[in-house]
């Protein structure tokens, strides 16, 4: 399985009703027969520009990246569900590439 990475950016809320929205996100991924490896919270910050999403003016955002492993195909269905869920502002899919190759280095070889 390939190994992913979601950038969610939720909105302004106590941090109970961000629990309950990361939690639900998380089990989105599980359901989907995902392997979830790691969650970094980036924090509370101002949004580059305002967010209309869910008929809410979005200024402020609380940043997530969660680190996967899936198979390629859940991620449709994965990003529907995340863009119909209204605390949800932005959700985004990065791959991440698992090994670097040396082919890209420019030093001698070792």
């Amino acid at each position: 399985m390939p190994r992913y990475q979601l950038a969610l950016i939720l909105k302004a809320m106590q941090r109970p009703a961000t629990a309950a929205t990361l939690r639900r996100s998380v089990e989105s991924l599980m359901e989907r027969g995902a392997v979830v490896r790691d969650i970094e919270n980036l924090g509370e910050r101002l949004l580059p520009y305002k967010i209309t999403k869910h008929n809410e003016r979005h200024s402020r955002g609380s940043y997530f990246l969660i680190d996967f492993y899936a198979a390629p195909d859940i991620l449709t269905g994965l990003l529907n569900h995340l863009h119909r869920d209204v605390d949800v502002v932005r959700p985004t899919v990065l791959k991440n590439e698992t090994e670097v190759s040396r082919s890209n280095c420019c030093g001698p070889p070792q």
